[in-house]
């Protein structure tokens, strides 16, 4: 599903991502882990073509970063699904329009959007406070109101970039667990994160990214 091959990236003329190589398989699960600033975001913004490799091309799908035009982009993003560590919730808006508002951006049915926010915020569990505005919720409540967001399209991939940096222990495993539900049910899930302890707790493949190169890893339980 997805194919990096031979990727460079660098800021300021230093290397973030140098000579990268990386695949993923459809419907798979997958931590990418590193330290803060050493190029996570930076693959992601690769992946939803936020960001152009210097050297070599980035494949999602039938979309290929070398010929993909600017006005097919909007279209490759609907096949992913974007979590942000901070939110970036619509604070003008109600829950239930902030999850909508992707729906509305793509001209669908009223009724098709009415359906498909009321499941979404029953499966993260927040159908109870659809009327609330977002300073009204806890973080975890947050996220969980972005990851219903990101999968408003029925997304065949998930980038979730630090999805629990801003919240505690408890709401961080809520957060993962339902990562990982949302995966079993065939969505592709890939997390970049800090949090080795989650990484422990919740195992799957792990590639980890270190003075701008790649490598799979194993964690220690």
């Amino acid at each position: 599903m997805i194919a990096l091959h031979d990727i460079s990236v660098s800021f300021d003329g230093q290397h973030v991502l140098n000579r990268i190589n990386f695949s993923m398989k459809t419907g798979e699960f997958l931590y990418l882990v590193g330290p803060t600033g050493s190029g996570k975001s930076t693959l992601l913004r690769l992946l939803y073509m936020d960001l152009k490799p210097e050297h070599g091309y980035v494949r999602f799908e039938e979309f290929d970063s070398n010929t993909i035009k600017d006005r097919d982009i909007p279209y490759l993003r609907r096949r992913l699904g974007i979590v942000f560590q901070d939110f970036k919730l619509l604070e003008d808006r109600n829950i239930y329009d902030n999850v909508a508002f992707a729906l509305h951006v793509t001209n669908t049915p009223g009724t098709e959007i009415r359906k498909r926010v009321l499941h979404l915020l029953a499966d993260v569990g927040l159908s109870h406070k659809r009327s609330h505005r977002p300073h009204e919720l806890s973080g975890g409540e947050q996220q969980r109101v972005v990851i219903a967001r990101a999968l408003v399209n029925s997304p065949v991939l998930l980038l979730a970039d630090e999805p629990t940096g801003n919240l505690d222990p408890t709401a961080s495993a809520e957060i993962v667990e339902l990562l990982r539900k949302i995966n079993m049910r065939g969505t592709a899930v890939l997390m970049a994160t800090h949090n080795y302890e989650i990484v422990r707790k919740y195992p799957a493949r792990i590639v980890q990214i270190k003075e701008g190169a790649l490598q799979e890893v194993e964690i220690r339980k």
